[in-house]
């Protein structure tokens, strides 16, 4: 899965900005996981810049067996393959996000979707916390950098962020952030804190590289 096919998809909707020359422009590829109806969906759609590329499908008796929806029993809908959508952070630099499906039946898609990523966000349902393990323990076996976003729903309990990270066994300095998927501004902090974490962890990789 490729970042030009991505942006051929969408080729009518306007172009990042172009001030800078075409050599120092940077495109980052972000996968957005986690558990079924944590808000991937949502939060892809808030930030992006074009109109979200979506695969969901409505929520069938069929399903009911096999779909764990305890928590999330208003949702009807759900993502079948991806979701898809792009933010331009700043000139010169572009992020292409890849929200994965939650349910267990499409995990088989989520190493292509992974393919290539800088970083991931991992989206925590403070009611649900325990769905946020398989993603965690995907991105931690491929060593992909990844933040934890807690998506603080209307109600729900409130956790802090070393709660968090206590209840979900992270490593140490995995950043765990505080957002409502709903809203724009806070989805885009989530992504520059991805982004940065993600910086400093692979050029410290490289630092160990070459030493």
């Amino acid at each position: 899965m490729s970042f030009e096919y991505a942006e051929n998809a969408h080729s009518t909707h306007s172009a990042p900005n172009t001030d800078r020359d075409d050599d120092t422009a940077m495109a980052l590829k972000i996968v957005v996981a986690g558990g079924f109806g944590a808000g991937k969906t949502t939060l892809v759609g808030a930030v992006s810049d074009i109109r979200p590329l979506r695969t969901e499908e409505t929520l069938s008796e069929a399903g009911q067996g096999v779909d764990d929806t305890a928590g999330v029993a208003r949702k009807a809908t759900s993502t079948v393959a991806m979701d898809f959508g792009r933010i331009t952070v700043h000139a010169g630099l572009t992020l292409y996000l890849f929200g994965t499906p939650g349910q267990d039946r499409f995990w088989f898609l989520w190493d292509e979707l992974s393919e290539g990523a800088l970083a991931a966000v991992v989206l925590a349902d403070p009611r649900r916390l325990e769905d946020c393990f398989a993603a965690v323990d995907y991105f931690e076996r491929r060593r992909i950098p990844f933040v934890v976003a807690v998506n603080c729903f209307p109600g729900a309990r409130t956790y802090a962020a070393h709660d968090v990270s206590h209840a979900l066994d992270l490593d140490r300095g995995t950043p765990v952030v505080l957002c409502d998927a709903r809203d724009r501004d806070s989805g885009k902090d989530v992504l520059i804190r991805t982004v940065e974490y993600a910086g400093r962890m692979h050029t410290a990789r490289l630092l160990d590289s070459v030493r």
